[in-house]
C-alpha cells in the first residue's frame, strides 16, 4: 500500500534535484528553466498527496493553477531565450546581464 509518505519522500527528491540543478548549473539557462519546472512538480505532488489525504478537493485546484502559471512561465521564458538567442547568438548566464538598458 503507497501511503502519503512514499509521496512526500519522491516530492522531497524531486525538489533537492531541482534546487542543486539550480545551484549547481549557472551556465545554461535551460537547465534552470527545469530546474524550476522540477520544484513545481514536486509542489503539485504535495499538494495533490495531502488533497488525497484530507479528502478535500482544494488542493487538486492549487495543482492545477500551478499548472497554468508553469506552463505560462515555460512559454514566456523559452520565447525571451529565442529572442536573446537571435540577438546575442548565445544563451549564456553571463550574457544575460547585457539586457539592462
Amino acid at each position: 500500500m503507497i501511503d502519503i509518505s512514499h509521496y512526500l519522500t519522491v516530492s522531497a527528491i524531486l525538489f533537492v534535484i531541482g534546487v542543486f540543478g539550480i545551484f549547481l548549473n549557472r551556465k545554461n539557462v535551460i537547465v534552470i528553466l527545469m530546474s524550476v519546472e522540477l520544484i513545481l512538480l514536486a509542489v503539485n505532488i504535495n499538494f495533490v498527496a495531502f488533497s488525497a489525504e484530507l479528502n478535500d478537493l482544494v488542493g487538486q485546484v492549487f495543482a492545477l493553477f500551478v499548472l497554468t502559471v508553469a506552463a505560462a512561465e515555460a512559454a514566456i521564458g523559452l520565447a525571451i531565450l529565442v529572442a536573446f538567442f537571435r540577438n546575442r547568438g548565445s544563451i549564456a548566464v553571463e550574457d544575460i546581464d547585457t539586457l539592462k538598458g
